[in-house]
């Protein structure tokens, strides 16, 4: 019975994670972590100053964008399969976690 329920609640999550409101806002987390690694690899821990600069304010909008695309995904997809979407919902959050670590443990 339990294996039942495991293997419906993976398909369910399988065939919702194939929709671009579940996996966009993953990779873009990804691409934004990424990009800040390579950017402190480079150049190094950003020393602050006054202006924060492009990459303070591209962060802020892509925060902004990463929960609006959250949000929306939540919307659409907690009341039609909530056990799936929650799986999903938890993966988002996760991946939206990674850039936001970066800035906090750094005091950017």
């Amino acid at each position: 019975m339990a294996q039942g329920i495991n293997s419906q609640l993976l398909n369910g999550m399988n065939s919702i994670i194939k929709q671009p409101s579940a996996w966009v806002p993953v990779a873009l987390s990804f691409a934004v972590f990424a990009a800040m690694l390579i950017y402190i690899g480079i150049a190094g821990i950003p020393v602050r100053e006054t202006d924060e600069g492009t990459g303070a304010h591209l962060f802020q909008i892509w925060l902004v964008l990463e929960v609006l695309m959250v949000a929306f995904f939540a919307l659409k997809w907690l009341p039609k399969m909530p056990k799936s979407a929650l799986l999903v919902l938890m993966l988002q959050i996760a991946a939206l976690s990674l850039p936001m670590s970066i800035v906090f443990s750094l005091k950017l």
